[in-house]
């Protein structure tokens, strides 16, 4: 039997991830072109790097399209997954990743500030969900990865609402698990934490802050989207075909 986490795991299979165009969205939709997938590559301000990743996979010698959309819009995400399908087929693989961090306290947030992560973090992983879905209970096969947080097990003062969403899409997580099972649809979540992306930035913002942080992990070094990317292709492939409901807690021992 061939090794499932080999270069071909997700051969033939079309994978949609949601903000692709940067940090982890990019880091999962390289990978998952680097072992075989076809990848529907989603953004929505910023598709330089949907992009790259369009060339990586014409040499890797498969497809990928790049679809824009605000996911905030409700038609949005019914127009995201039709237009997926017709470029590439029924999806197989879902990744909501796209997302917003406010940083700052709860009460000096505004309810601006609120419906911003609410509907990227929360509503628009609902939406792409709801209309993939139909396409996966079709054909008795799926595989839905969300991304979730350490925060969603910790909290976060800097952050009340933005781990709330996350504390949301675990709980969903468990629960659609349990709703999607008898139709072979894994649902499953990564809990990235301590990892250093464009999105948080503004919480390490030197060397010096970065090192600190590192040495209080037990693996004394911050994590990269790669990492996260690693995990989403375990969950993505045959080698997690007996898993659902769970979050792999990818954070260099913060959390245990």
């Amino acid at each position: 039997m061939s090794d499932p986490m080999g270069g071909d795991a997700l051969r033939g299979r079309v994978a949609l991830i949601t903000g692709a165009g940067r940090g982890f969205g990019r880091a999962i939709a390289e990978l998952f072109v680097d072992n075989g997938a076809d990848v529907v590559l989603h953004y929505r301000t910023s598709a330089e790097g949907c992009a790259e990743v369009v060339e990586r996979a014409g040499k890797r010698g498969v497809r990928a399209v790049v679809l824009q959309a605000d996911l905030a819009e409700p038609a949005a995400a019914r127009e995201l997954a039709a237009r997926a399908r017709e470029e590439l087929g029924p999806v197989d693989v879902l990744v909501n990743n796209a997302g917003v961090m406010r940083v700052g306290s709860f009460l000096g947030s505004t309810e601006e500030d609120w419906d911003a992560e609410l509907d990227l973090n929360v509503r628009a992983a609902l939406r792409v969900t709801r209309s993939v879905v139909p396409m996966m209970i079709e054909r008795n096969y799926g595989k839905i990865i969300n991304l979730s947080s350490q925060l969603a097990l910790r909290g976060w003062g800097r952050g009340a609402v933005y781990a709330g969403t996350k504390g949301f899409l675990l709980t969903w997580t468990k629960s659609l698990a349990v709703e999607l099972g008898r139709y072979r649809i894994n649902v499953n979540a990564l809990g990235p934490g301590s990892i250093l992306t464009d999105m948080n930035r503004e919480i390490f913002p030197d060397e010096q802050t970065i090192q600190r942080k590192a040495q209080e992990l037990p693996l004394r070094r911050m994590g990269h989207p790669s990492d996260v990317a690693e995990c989403a292709l375990f969950l993505a492939s045959p080698a997690s075909d007996f898993m659902t409901g769970q979050m792999l807690g990818i954070n260099g021992g913060s959390q245990m």
